[in-house]
């Protein structure tokens, strides 16, 4: 017990801060005397608010207590966080500089927000300390922000942004490929899907957020400008807010996503109005809102079983534990990343289910020439037209030659279109005409054919209008006059492309309802392999025979 509590001591001595003074205090005073600068002045009268200075030089101080420093931190080094320019003294000797202060009429020249200076060894001793800044802060006179002191070992302090900008800039690039790859996948897909785009923007907006929080490594920027940073990362976060639950909102089908995104986007606003000016609140509550509203979608995806709704809820969680135990800057970031990470993951499940469509698909096309194929050599419908042909052959060679040419006519097209998805619809229309040659020897009816409006740059699934007609010579008997007339009329209005298929004639009396059988099977079948969803079928008697109408919307 006794060695564990030592060993406890002895972990706390080597990780305490240098300074033992966590929160000192700074006086302030309006003027310029180089004599303040001295460690053992006397402050009596100075202020410990420094008011608005306008353009004058003013001097702050800083008493800092100091414990024994191991000699594996020398040298050590002193990390100001302030606003302005001004030049550093510790116990009276200058040190460093950052910016330039106005002198000779000229203005003054800002530094930077965050500053590093190397102490002398032979100023570095147990005891109290004193840190003077001559300083000037004409650009922002008005903002009172307190200065901030870190002590620790110079090396670190030139180090620890290397290594963090080393595994920030790792994730950046990943993410900025992975932005490039899905914008590339949403602009290359003949099916823009907006989950993918959306994924697409949200890793960009990360990388964006990335660069922008570890800019102030890369690139030196005056405390002038300090805010206009923090403004970028606020907005960027309110996007990424609004366009994570928006993607689960598509990949769980929630059905309230417009009123949900509504709620979050007037949430966001509210937030930003209410809390203008402190930035690192305002990014934690907007990243707080946008797991609120990713929760809820998560849990009615559960509710309605979709899949992956446990792992992201699992990660949603992890992600707002991270979020409140580490500390913001690095929190944000891997919070959000787990959170992208789940997103990559639903991705993943998709792309699994789009690829056992694919499969499906690629199956039922197989299966599709097969039954095209059937339709047209099954053994009673060569049996009747070979015995048709034969008497047709002895009775007169003249109509019998042209009965064989017409049946050749249409094994060959339906040859050349057996294993294609899409074929012009001239193409179509040309098998129709011939299989109405060939059914008139067979059975001997007069058919007529009628077409209207037809678009010849159009394509359509093979044998659709082809199997409209089988289904019009079986089902339908011959007017007076001996005539089955087919009529078929084509029109685009308002982005939908309409086919109607019209049979006048008598319609066979029958003895149960008629809701299509093989034929139609077939028909929504091809059109489901070609235009998925976007179409509509619908097929019934009329008073002059049978209709049957084919709407395909253009996508």
């Amino acid at each position: 017990m006794h060695n564990l509590i030592f060993l406890l001591t002895f972990i706390q001595i080597l990780t305490a801060p240098i300074i033992r003074n966590d929160d000192p205090i700074t006086v302030y005073k309006v003027g310029d005397d180089l004599a303040w600068a001295a460690k053992n002045y006397d402050e009596t009268g100075w202020s410990e608010t420094r008011g608005n200075t306008s353009d004058k030089i003013f001097w702050s101080r800083t008493h800092l207590d100091l414990r024994s420093a191991d000699h594996k931190q020398m040298p050590l080094g002193l990390r100001i966080d302030s606003f302005g320019s001004f030049d550093v003294y510790w116990d009276g000797v200058f040190i460093g500089r950052n910016g330039q202060l106005p002198k000779n009429g000229q203005p003054e020249v800002p530094g930077t927000e965050s500053t590093c200076y190397l102490i002398p060894d032979h100023l570095i001793s147990p005891g109290i300390h004193t840190v003077a800044l001559r300083g000037s802060q004409s650009l922002h006179p008005d903002i009172q922000r307190n200065n901030r002191f870190t002590i620790d070992s110079y090396e670190t302090f030139l180090t620890e942004p290397l290594i963090t900008m080393s595994y920030m800039n790792l994730m950046a690039g990943a993410f900025l490929i992975a932005a490039v790859y899905y914008f590339f996948l949403y602009l290359n897909s003949k099916n823009r899907q907006p989950d993918i785009l959306i994924f697409g923007t949200i890793c960009f907006l990360f990388f964006a957020l990335l660069i922008m929080e570890y800019l102030k490594f890369h690139v030196f920027i005056p405390y002038s400008d300090f805010f206009i940073r923090l403004e970028i990362i606020g907005w960027l976060t309110f996007a990424i807010a609004l366009l994570v639950p928006q993607y689960f909102i598509i990949q769980f089908k929630f059905k309230r996503g417009k009123w949900l995104m509504a709620a979050l986007l007037v949430s966001l606003l509210l937030l930003y109005l209410f809390n203008y000016g402190h930035y690192d609140l305002t990014a934690k509550l907007y990243s707080l809102a946008m797991l609120i509203a990713a929760l809820i979608i998560v849990l009615n995806g559960i509710i309605q079983k979709e899949k992956g709704g446990y792992i992201v809820m699992l990660a949603l969680l992890t992600s707002a534990l991270v979020n409140n135990l580490v500390f913001y800057d690095y929190g944000l970031f891997i919070s959000f990343t787990i959170i992208v990470l789940s997103m990559l993951y639903l991705h993943s499940i998709r792309t699994s289910v789009i690829e056992t469509e694919h499969q499906h698909a690629v199956l039922l096309s197989s299966r599709l020439q097969l039954e095209l194929l059937k339709k047209n050599i099954q053994p009673h419908f060569l049996r009747n037209t070979l015995t048709s042909m034969m008497d047709w052959v002895e009775e007169s060679p003249k109509d019998g030659a042209r009965f064989i040419q017409a049946l050749a006519a249409e094994f060959d097209i339906m040859n050349e279109i057996s294993e294609q998805t899409l074929i012009p619809v001239t193409k179509e229309l040309e098998l129709c005409r011939q299989h109405l040659a060939v059914m008139g020897f067979r059975k001997e009816i007069n058919y007529l054919w009628e077409q209207t409006g037809i678009d010849e740059t159009q394509m359509i699934p093979p044998a659709t209008i082809h199997t409209l007609l089988e289904n019009g010579i079986t089902h339908s008997e011959p007017l007076s006059e001996n005539t089955i007339q087919f009529i078929i009329r084509y029109s685009f209005t308002k982005g939908i492309h309409q086919y109607t298929f019209e049979t006048l004639a008598k319609n066979r009396r029958i003895t149960t309802e008629r809701t299509g059988g093989n034929g139609f099977k077939y028909i929504k079948a091809r059109l489901t392999e070609s235009y998925g969803k976007n179409w509509t079928f619908e097929s019934g008697p009329t008073e002059n025979g049978w209709l049957s109408t084919i709407q395909i919307l253009s996508t």
